[in-house]
C-alpha cells in the first residue's frame, strides 16, 4: 500500500532568511498589526512610561498585539500564549520574536481594564466610520460567564450556619469520645476537635465578613462572583455580562460586566446606548428579565422607544379562573378605581405601600366581595379580592401596547443578541472568565472578547484589504501629525532660547 512520506529529518533544508517571507501576504496578523499600529496608546490609556532603572520594559502595543492574535484563534491563557509566541510562526511574526513570560503576559491583561474597554470602542468607532452600526434598531441581553470559584467556595449565612451546625454536632460527639478515652486515643480524638474548632473560627469569620460587606454572600477564590441563576433552576458561581448589540450587523457597540440580575440594567444600558448612538430615535428590545418599572420610566424620561417581553401572570394577578385575571379590571383613570368583572368597584384609600423591590403600590378593594356569588372564581383570600396598582402602571400599560404592537419585530431580538453569544460560547469556547480576583480582571478578560468578535466581524463584512488601507491611511495621518506637533516644539523651544539669550545678553550689556 503505498503511503505520502515525509521528509527526512536530517536532510538539509532551505529556510527563508526571514519571519517576514514565512507569513502570507493575506495573514489576518497583518491585518491585527495594523490596527493596533493605528490606535494611539497613550490616548486610550495604556502606560507607556517606565522607569530607566532595570530591565526595560515590553512596549504595550507588541502584548496587545499578543492578545488580540490569541483571543480570536481560541488561546487565552497566559502560558498558552507565551508559547505561541515562542513556537507559532505567526505570534512570532507579530511580536517580532519577543518572548515575554506568561507572568507579563498575565499582567498586562490584570493592568489594563480601562484601557482595553477603549480598544473595544475604536473597534465600534471602525464600524461607524465603514456605516456598519445602523443606529435604528438594538437589543440588549445577558450571559452568565463562571467564574474561577466553585460553589463549595462560595457561601451565605444559611449555608455558613448549616457548617456551624453539623461542625458543633460533631463537636460534642467528639468531646463525648474524649471523656472515655485514654492514651493514644485521647490523643487522636483532641487533634479532631481541635480541627473542628479551626474549621469552625474560618466559618464565623466568613460570617462577619458578609455582615461587614453588606452583601448577601461571599466568594473566597474570586471575590466578586455570585452564586447567579442561570436556567431552570441551574445556578452557578458567575459573573453576569450585559450586551447591547446593533442589529444592522450584529455588532456589539457596548458591555459590562455585573454581579447582578437583569432587574436593574436596562436604565443604564439605554444611556450608554444612547452616547455610543448621537440620538435616542431607536429602538431597544429586551427580554422579560428586564421588565421593571423602574427602568421602563428611566427609557421613557431618555426618549427612547423600549419594547420588553411580558413576564407571566403572577400569583398575584391570577385567580382561580382566568375570566377574572386582574387584567380584566377595567381602571379609570379620574375617579382613582377599579371595575370588576361583576361590575363592582374596587376603592383605595390612596396610601402608598412600599415593595421589595422597591416600588411603590396602591391596594384597591370593595365590601361587594362578601356578598358576591362569583368569589370562589375570583379569589381565595377570605378578606375579598385585593389589587394592586404600582406607581409604574401607565409605563407597563405602555410597554405592553408597544410589545403587542410590534410583535414582530420584538422576535428579532433572539437572533441579534445571540449572534456574539454564539460565536464567543460556543464556537470559540469561552463560556468562562479564565481570570481570578475580581470583576476588574474579569472584565479585561470580556473585553478581549468582545474586541477579538468584533474585529472578525469587520474582517469578515469589510474584508482585509480594505481595512489595512484603512489603518494604513490613519497611520499616516497620525504620524503626519506627530511630525507637525514635533516641528511646532521645536520652533517654540528654539524662539525661547533665542529670548533668553537675548535677555542675557542685554544684561551683559
Amino acid at each position: 500500500m503505498k503511503h505520502v512520506k515525509g521528509n527526512d529529518r536530517s536532510q538539509i533544508a532551505l529556510i527563508p532568511s526571514s519571519l517576514e517571507e514565512v507569513i502570507d501576504p493575506n495573514s489576518e496578523v497583518r491585518v491585527i498589526d495594523l490596527f493596533v499600529d493605528s490606535l494611539d496608546l497613550e490616548e486610550l490609556n495604556f502606560r507607556l512610561n517606565y522607569g530607566e532603572n532595570g530591565r526595560p520594559a515590553y512596549h504595550p502595543s507588541d502584548l496587545l498585539k499578543l492578545y488580540l492574535y490569541g483571543y480570536m484563534n481560541k488561546v487565552r491563557s497566559s502560558r498558552d500564549l507565551e508559547r505561541e509566541s515562542k513556537c507559532n510562526l505567526e505570534a512570532m511574526w507579530l511580536m517580532q520574536s519577543l518572548t515575554p513570560d506568561h507572568n507579563t503576559i498575565s499582567n498586562f491583561r490584570r493592568d489594563n481594564k480601562e484601557a482595553i474597554a477603549q480598544v473595544f470602542k475604536a473597534t465600534v468607532k471602525i464600524a461607524r466610520n465603514f456605516n456598519l452600526i445602523g443606529g435604528k434598531l438594538i437589543a440588549g441581553d445577558s450571559t452568565k460567564l463562571r467564574a474561577q470559584n466553585s460553589k463549595k467556595n462560595n457561601f451565605n449565612k444559611k449555608k455558613i450556619e448549616r457548617h456551624i451546625k453539623l461542625i458543633d454536632s460533631s463537636l460534642e460527639r467528639h468531646n463525648e469520645q474524649l471523656a472515655q478515652a485514654d492514651g493514644d486515643d485521647k490523643e487522636k480524638i483532641q487533634e479532631k476537635i481541635d480541627n473542628c474548632n479551626k474549621r469552625k473560627d474560618d466559618y464565623e469569620n466568613l460570617d462577619k465578613q458578609i455582615e461587614k460587606s453588606g452583601q448577601p454572600q461571599i466568594s473566597t477564590t474570586d471575590p466578586d462572583s455570585r452564586n447567579i441563576m442561570l436556567r431552570n433552576n441551574i445556578c452557578e458561581v458567575a459573573y453576569s455580562v450585559q450586551t447591547t448589540v446593533d442589529a444592522e450587523n450584529n455588532i456589539p457597540i457596548d458591555y459590562q460586566v455585573t454581579n447582578k440580575n437583569d432587574t436593574k440594567a436596562m436604565g443604564p444600558m439605554l444611556e450608554r446606548a444612547q452616547e455610543i448612538i448621537g440620538h435616542n430615535k431607536f429602538t431597544a428590545l429586551y427580554d422579560k428579565g428586564y421588565h421593571n418599572g423602574s427602568e421602563l420610566k428611566n427609557a421613557e424620561d431618555l426618549g427612547i422607544e423600549t419594547i420588553v417581553a411580558i413576564p407571566k401572570n403572577n400569583g398575584a394577578s391570577r385567580a382561580p379562573d382566568e375570566r377574572y385575571f386582574s387584567d380584566k379590571f377595567i381602571y379609570n383613570q379620574e375617579q382613582d378605581t377599579y371595575t370588576c368583572p361583576e361590575e363592582q368597584t374596587l376603592t383605595t384609600k390612596g396610601k402608598w405601600y412600599q415593595m421589595k423591590s422597591g416600588a411603590n403600590v396602591k391596594h384597591y378593594k370593595t365590601k361587594a366581595c362578601g356578598t358576591c356569588p362569583v368569589r370562589a372564581m375570583c379569589t381565595r383570600s377570605k378578606t375579598g379580592r385585593l389589587l394592586s396598582r404600582s406607581e409604574f402602571q401607565p409605563q407597563y400599560e405602555n410597554n405592553q401596547k408597544l410589545f403587542d404592537q410590534n410583535y414582530q419585530l420584538y422576535r428579532q431580538r433572539q437572533a441579534i443578541v445571540e449572534h456574539p453569544y454564539g460565536t464567543i460560547k460556543r464556537q470559540w469556547g469561552f463560556s468562562y472568565i479564565i481570570t481570578k480576583k475580581g470583576m476588574d480582571r474579569a472584565s479585561a478578560d470580556v473585553g478581549l472578547m468582545f474586541t477579538a468578535y468584533n474585529l472578525r466581524r469587520l474582517f469578515s463584512i469589510i474584508g482585509q484589504k480594505e481595512l489595512k488601507k484603512y489603518f494604513k491611511e490613519i497611520a499616516s495621518y497620525s504620524s503626519r501629525i506627530l511630525i507637525q506637533i514635533k516641528l511646532f516644539l521645536s520652533v517654540l523651544t528654539t524662539s525661547f532660547r533665542n529670548e533668553n539669550n537675548c535677555k542675557h545678553n542685554l544684561n551683559i550689556a
